[in-house]
């Protein structure tokens, strides 16, 4: 048994498919089914059942790879130990982030970090929330940009900061004429929503107690991203609701349509998150700080005195 069998059939899992666990190791579909099947042979069990398509672990196979993953996770730990001893900090990140953060959050760091750390290589993907949990959970990922809380005991947090959620109003709406607004002030015919999916949907929803209301029956047109939202307010009339980071390159016209709910205002907490059995911890460290000292002093300044939940009301 050798680690590359153990990466072999990991990836497989993952993928479950062998030309794309294949390609993914860099090796030949020929060469992985080789390995895989010279470990079955060495264990006496089959580890996948090739029958299925998408092919699918065995009830053995099954258990075996979990312990995989962990002996993979901690065979990643000798080399941390060898790159902490010589002081230097090196080696691969992959980082999940969420689509209504991403264009927001990472410009802000992602170069001084980039140059900052030059032999930290960074791989960032766009994916929604349950994305980045699976991919955490089968080692597809070493950490995700996203919000919390999760409340899953298999994921650790570690939060970084508080963003406000604003109104962003068409000059036809009522709420245009108010300093603060109330989530009663918004019409639910005439609000413009993320599709299904996205966890800040969810916090619309929550936030503007939207599940009693039966207007909610009416919407036809879900956006794909919180920059559609504002240009349909724009364009169309009605109103959205915004994340702090999405209006901070606002021009003066648009930051005339912004209006802020009455104090408390209403936050999303923002948290980096890991997999429990997470070894890179000091790579974590570092873009924790560097997304830290970017930030804007408003935003390092939120308090968390009404955080709109994530999951699904109950309303």
């Amino acid at each position: 048994m050798t680690i590359t069998q153990l990466e072999y059939i990991v990836a497989v899992d993952n993928f479950r498919h062998f030309a794309e666990a294949a390609e993914y190791c860099f090796v030949t579909q020929p060469t992985l089914s080789m390995q895989i099947i010279k470990l079955e042979n060495e264990l006496g069990v089959k580890i996948f059942d090739r029958s299925k398509h998408p092919v699918v672990p065995t009830d053995v196979g099954e258990q075996i790879i979990v312990q995989a993953r962990k002996i993979l996770n901690e065979s990643q730990v000798i080399s941390q130990i060898v790159a902490d001893k010589k002081g230097v900090l090196q080696g691969e990140l992959r980082l999940g982030i969420i689509p209504t953060l991403a264009p927001y959050l990472l410009p802000l760091f992602i170069q001084d970090f980039i140059k900052k750390y030059p032999q930290i290589k960074l791989i960032i993907s766009d994916l929604t929330t349950g994305d980045i949990i699976d991919r955490l959970k089968t080692g597809r990922l070493d950490a995700g940009l996203l919000v919390t809380p999760l409340n899953d005991p298999g994921i650790t947090e570690f939060h970084l900061f508080y963003e406000e959620m604003v109104a962003y109003v068409s000059k036809s709406s009522g709420a245009y004429r108010k300093t603060y607004v109330l989530p009663g002030d918004i019409d639910p015919n005439k609000l413009w929503l993320l599709e299904e999916g996205h966890c800040f949907r969810t916090q619309i929803l929550n936030l503007c107690e939207l599940r009693k209301s039966a207007g909610m029956n009416n919407f036809e047109y879900e956006a794909g991203s919180i920059e559609t939202l504002r240009r349909m307010v724009e364009v169309n009339n009605g109103v959205t609701v915004l994340p702090e980071l999405a209006t901070m390159d606002l021009n003066a016209r648009q930051l005339s349509l912004v209006r802020h709910f009455r104090p408390p205002a209403p936050m999303r907490e923002v948290s980096i998150v890991t997999h429990r059995d997470f070894v890179k911890k000091r790579l974590v460290d570092v873009l924790i700080q560097e997304i830290l000292r970017c930030l804007p002093e408003k935003i390092r300044k939120n308090k968390s005195k009404r955080i709109i939940a994530i999951n699904e009301s109950s309303q």
